[in-house]
């Protein structure tokens, strides 16, 4: 079977800003830099963003692009002994997918109920009690939660049309679904503008705090979030470099989806704290206070602040259709990272087909999400998957590119085919720096959650998470083990 291409280099940047631009541009971004030290967090956020960002983003593009083939394709291109950690990444991506759906499923409710802006009472209620309608803890499953999952059914709907032509129906779609939530975001931040209180959200946002920069927290969180926002080391960006020519631009590809992503963050972060400006001054609440709700700021703190707006119906509508259409491109990106790799194993299936399956499989995955107590299951999982299997899967691509195919190689490739060349920094990035700070992020995390057991779940609730964990990764390593062996049977020494 003929491999899908891009029909355009603007398609395939739309389709990698999409996958990289998520639900997590509006809320964590603000979030973050609001507590870290307001402006002087840029600084930790775009050292991040050079040193470890573009250069796995990079990675992942050139890789993807050289062996024209999904994550686990790939990696056994590079070296037959890794194969396994292509299914690592994959394994992770339909974890991610399964909950990332539910946290959509969310917003299309919100955004049915903003026609009477339903949560104007008690916003938090509304979340909690009307939509979640949460039990006590994560041990009563309160049964199924319908409106969730007749919502997460649509959402998949929807993903599926998205992608049942792969790179042809993916193409048409990111066309509208990129530039559309800018559009909503700069109709919000004009309306934000005009809210008494705005400047002060944006003093608060901008504002350096110079002794931020000396807490280790700090920069843990920036580096943090520049991995999780480039959509690094599930397969995405591997899958969506695989459908470019092989002569195509990687550098210069790199360098444009990486700021796009990070000044669609920057812009966000004006617009959330506009509102926040204006919620604080209507609710004599500090914007301090308003900005440290974390998740909850879009779920509960947002809708509230729309509620005080005028034309409060209006501009819930625009946030939460903004927040499904940065949250499609996302959700649809790792689904095609999944049909990349299966289709480069078993190259019979037919896109059509094996999207429909996997969309199905992925939505009976994420069931568990929508009971009452689907929040507690949806944390957890995201806990682990995000702290754990995505560092782990980069760690790994990153020794298997540095040491084992060798850096210097694929640089040549990737100045090869780019207008704008890449200096040996490269090389030390991906053979040193990443490895020995994301061991580094690894190992606070994993002190941290065997000192505290994380948020007081039970053992057995975080035995789920650990599983998430461990299953994948002990089943690479024992691939890994087996292929090397085989390997090393055959060309004895």
């Amino acid at each position: 079977m003929t491999r899908q291409h891009w029909s355009s280099r603007t398609v395939f940047i739309l389709a990698a800003v999409g996958s990289a631009v998520g639900l997590g541009n509006v809320w964590r971004f603000p979030y973050l830099a609001g507590k870290y030290g307001g402006g002087a967090f840029l600084i930790p956020y775009l050292i991040a963003l050079v040193v470890v960002g573009i250069p796995l983003l990079m990675l992942e593009f050139a890789v993807g692009q050289k062996m024209q083939q999904g994550a686990i394709g790939s990696f056994k291109k590079l070296n037959p002994n890794f194969a396994s950690l292509g299914i690592f990444a994959i394994f992770s991506a339909f974890i991610i997918a399964s909950y990332y759906a539910v946290v959509m499923a969310w917003c299309l409710l919100y955004f049915l109920a903003s026609f009477g802006v339903k949560w104007s009472g008690d916003a938090e209620s509304f979340f909690f009690k009307d939509v979640l309608q949460i039990t006590e803890g994560v041990d009563k499953l309160g049964g199924i939660n319908f409106p969730i999952l007749f919502s997460l059914l649509l959402v998949w709907v929807a993903i599926y049309f998205c992608v049942w032509k792969g790179t042809k129906s993916v193409g048409k779609v990111v066309i509208y679904t990129v530039p559309l939530p800018l559009i909503l975001m700069a109709l919000l931040l004009i309306r934000g503008v005009t809210l008494s209180g705005f400047l002060d959200g944006w003093v608060f946002y901008l504002n350096p705090k110079w002794s931020a920069l000396a807490d280790p927290q700090v920069w843990t969180a920036a580096f943090t979030q520049i991995f999780f926002t480039l959509s690094l080391a599930f397969g995405t960006m591997i899958a969506y470099g695989s459908y470019k020519n092989s002569e195509e631009d990687i550098a210069k590809d790199t360098w444009i989806t990486a700021l796009l992503n990070s000044a669609i963050s920057l812009f966000a972060g004006f617009v959330v704290f506009a509102v926040l400006g204006y919620m604080a001054v209507q609710t004599s609440t500090s914007v301090e206070e308003l900005a440290a709700s974390g998740p909850g700021l879009a779920f509960v703190v947002f809708p509230k602040a729309l509620s005080l707006m005028p034309y409060p119906q209006l501009f819930s509508l625009l946030f939460f259709l903004m927040l499904l259409s940065l949250g499609i491109d996302s959700a649809f990106s790792i689904v095609e990272a999944l049909n990349a790799a299966i289709v480069d194993v078993w190259n019979n299936w037919k896109i059509t087909k094996l999207s429909l399956w996997i969309c199905l499989a992925t939505f009976i995955a994420g069931i568990i999400y929508s009971t009452r107590a689907g929040l507690y299951f949806l944390d957890i999982a995201d806990h682990f998957i995000t702290n754990y299997n995505g560092i782990l899967v980069a760690i790994f691509q990153s020794i298997l590119v540095g040491w084992v195919y060798g850096a210097e190689k694929l640089r040549r490739y990737i100045n090869e085919v780019s207008d704008w060349k890449i200096g040996k920094w490269w090389n030390i990035s991906i053979k040193y720096f990443i490895p020995i700070v994301l061991t580094a992020l690894l190992a606070t995390q994993l002190s941290k959650d065997l000192g505290t057991p994380y948020e007081g779940y039970p053992a057995w609730a975080l035995n789920i998470g650990w599983s998430l964990v461990v299953v994948p990764l002990i089943l690479f390593l024992v691939l890994l083990a087996r292929d090397w062996n085989k390997i090393r049977d055959r060309n004895p020494v």
